[in-house]
């Protein structure tokens, strides 16, 4: 029915709202804690985010392939970084590309994704039972 529809889109709008600022509070506070745990729980707050967004524009998709999906992709930017063309270097200094694409390979933010995929995978499937009763 339309109201499961309209509970679930608002579930993860709500959702969106919380993650990000979460996001950017561990990601760049100073305090308590070494600067990798902090960059590490920013990426899987990354990851969830991007998740719920898909989820949000695609409320029919299965969350295990939204996460699937969302985990590659965020996979394949981190590779992108490895390109260094100037078109991609004037692009990243820019904040919204920044955040969206990153400015530095690093092997250690591949656990974080997975991580956080599993994380938004079940985040998804709680939303979706709770609002449609199924997964």
């Amino acid at each position: 029915p339309r109201h499961h529809f309209f509970r679930y889109r608002l579930a993860l709008l709500i959702s969106m709202i919380i993650i990000v600022p979460v996001g950017y509070v561990v990601r760049f506070a100073k305090e308590p804690g070494p600067a990798w745990l902090h960059d590490a729980l920013g990426s899987l707050a990354y990851e969830i985010f991007w998740i719920l967004l898909v989820a949000f524009f695609l409320p029919k998709a299965s969350p295990l392939w939204t996460a699937v999906g969302v985990c590659l992709a965020t996979c394949a930017v981190e590779f992108l970084q490895l390109w260094q063309p100037p078109f991609l270097q004037a692009a990243r200094a820019t904040l919204p590309a920044r955040l969206v694409l990153g400015n530095s390979f690093a092997w250690s933010d591949f656990p974080s994704y997975f991580i956080g995929s599993f994380l938004g995978w079940i985040w998804m499937r709680k939303l979706s039972r709770n609002t449609w009763g199924k997964e």
